[in-house]
């Protein structure tokens, strides 16, 4: 059953649409991650161009998002001043970012951009992932007990601000500035960036495990919504049919995942997220390395 996309101007199949978002909807369940990450790369494997890939990902991040705020604000673990901070931060590195996307989509340069963004932060992102599992495993079996070190440099800065709920006195310029790079990475990569915000909450501004999700999802709402405004109305990549499809599916994949996860140990589903990062990493290097079959196409200038 093939579906024609206006925006992206592919035929897709939408069975196949529907089960890449269960898939990584499954993912989502299982390892609570926006699955943003994941999801573009394998747009990119069945032909949507990357620039409509990013806009339209950034677009269903939102709705996923959105639900999983009222969850936790329900549990009150959502820290609203700081996610307050996070945002402008993620506003001003959104804009930042679009602007640099529109200038390499007008270069021609920007599908290049794209790809090469994801092959570097997911090999960084998943080499730490999976040596962190593998020190988790080995001091879980050894007996040790993980430290987390309360108190470092950014403990020092200026311009401090007391936040109650994360139960934190710490200066309010580290969460603009990982508000910046998250908002940067929301617009040129079409990710909610909770892949390095998460991490970034915990170890760099020592917040608490049990605030951290919810905190980042309340920022990403917004920053991602802002990305898909700015992409929608500047480059008109933004395709409602391909979103529509992978929300639908995400959102049976999630409920499928969450069963999943409750079943399996934090260790052994972050060593099995870090082997999908690294693999799908190398797909698209070995996909920047080797020789198309094609070797040029003809497009409008300036176009997607």
């Amino acid at each position: 059953m093939l579906i024609y996309l206006p925006i992206a101007e592919v035929s897709v199949n939408a069975f196949l649409l529907l089960g890449l978002g269960g898939a990584v909807g499954v993912l989502s369940g299982m390892f609570g991650v926006g699955g943003g990450f994941l999801m573009t790369p394998l747009l990119f494997f069945i032909g949507i161009p990357p620039a409509v890939a990013v806009a339209t990902e950034a677009n269903q991040i939102v709705a996923s998002s959105f639900s999983g705020v009222l969850a936790h604000l329900r549990r009150k673990t959502v820290d609203l001043r700081m996610g307050t901070v996070l945002l402008i931060g993620g506003l001003i590195g959104a804009a930042l970012g679009v602007v640099v996307f529109n200038y390499l989509k007008s270069l021609g340069q920007v599908d290049l951009l794209v790809k090469l963004c994801y092959v570097v932060f997911l090999g960084i992102i998943g080499s730490m992932m999976f040596i962190e599992s593998l020190r988790a495993i080995r001091n879980t079996r050894s007996g040790i007990a993980p430290k987390r070190k309360k108190h470092n440099w950014i403990h020092g800065l200026p311009f401090k601000m007391r936040f109650r709920t994360s139960g934190l006195y710490i200066s309010v310029i580290p969460p603009v500035i990982v508000g910046v790079c998250v908002g940067i990475l929301a617009a040129i990569m079409g990710v909610g960036g909770g892949f390095i915000m998460v991490p970034a909450m915990i170890y760099l501004l020592g917040m608490p495990t049990k605030v951290v999700v919810g905190t980042s999802l309340f920022q990403i709402i917004f920053v991602t919504g802002f990305t898909t405004m700015l992409h929608a109305t500047t480059n008109y990549t933004v395709d409602v049919a391909l979103a529509v499809l992978l929300l639908v599916g995400g959102v049976i994949g999630a409920q499928i995942g969450t069963r999943i996860g409750t079943k399996m140990k934090a260790e052994q589903l972050r060593i099995l997220l870090a082997m999908m990062v690294i693999a799908v990493c190398v797909k698209l290097g070995l996909d920047l390395l080797i020789m198309p079959s094609e070797l040029y196409s003809l497009g409008e200038s300036g176009g997607h």
